[in-house]
């Protein structure tokens, strides 16, 4: 799914480093940064 500039993300949940779940919802009204970076983290 492409979004385009100023579209909202749909909500979702993943994990955060602070082993907690982080959904998106949660963060509305608050200023959001993602970045996502393919085959980062992996062992291929």
């Amino acid at each position: 799914m492409k979004l385009k500039v100023g579209q909202h993300a749909p909500d979702f949940t993943l994990p955060s480093h602070l082993d907690k779940d982080l959904t998106m919802s949660d963060l509305r009204g608050k200023t959001v940064v993602m970045a996502f970076f393919p085959l980062a983290w992996t062992p291929v």
